[in-house]
């Protein structure tokens, strides 16, 4: 992505961010409507569930790719964050938000130590040995027919019970 690219995406955040009238026409823009929304009860107890986080705001290993910004339509891939990543090596590859904070704290979208916490003071059952990140996507039909059902399968594997998902 250009640095001109960077920095009209850095200003339409602000503007989007400093705009509610904005941020409503946007989502009748671009609402996905779908009527096979599955739906799953939540677990008895919390506290004999294992957790997971789902993140969209482009967080992965310093390791891995960076998710793509130059396509058209989003990048529907995902990165596996390990729970015992140190969070120093966490980054952010997303250009259509203000990911200053989260650069700086990453718990801030990918709550690691908050899940940790609950987990230590029996709130939660465990934390999942593995936490998934995405990145921008405009096109969701790849997401939802390829990556989604990797990951949801993934998550059944490692038998986690609940996922919180963390929008950018």
């Amino acid at each position: 992505m250009s640095r001109l690219a960077r920095l009209a995406d850095r200003l339409g955040a602000m503007a989007f961010a400093a705009s509610p009238a904005l941020q409503r026409l946007w989502a009748r823009r671009r609402v996905t409507w779908s009527t096979d929304v599955p739906w799953a009860p939540p677990p008895r107890s919390l506290a004999a569930t294992t957790v997971a986080l789902v993140t969209t705001a482009g967080v992965h290993l310093d390791t891995d790719p960076p998710f793509d910004l130059d396509a058209r339509e989003g990048d529907p891939t995902f990165r596996r964050i390990p729970r015992d990543v140190d969070r120093r090596r966490l980054v952010v590859s997303h250009g259509h938000y203000d990911s200053r904070d989260v650069r700086r704290d990453v718990n801030v979208v990918l709550p690691l130590d908050r899940l940790e916490e609950l987990a230590a003071a029996g709130r939660i059952g465990g934390v999942a040995p593995v936490h998934y990140g995405f990145g921008w996507i405009r096109d969701v039909a790849p997401l939802v027919g390829e990556t989604a059902p990797v990951v949801a399968r993934e998550l059944v594997a490692a038998r986690v019970g609940a996922v919180v998902l963390t929008p950018a």
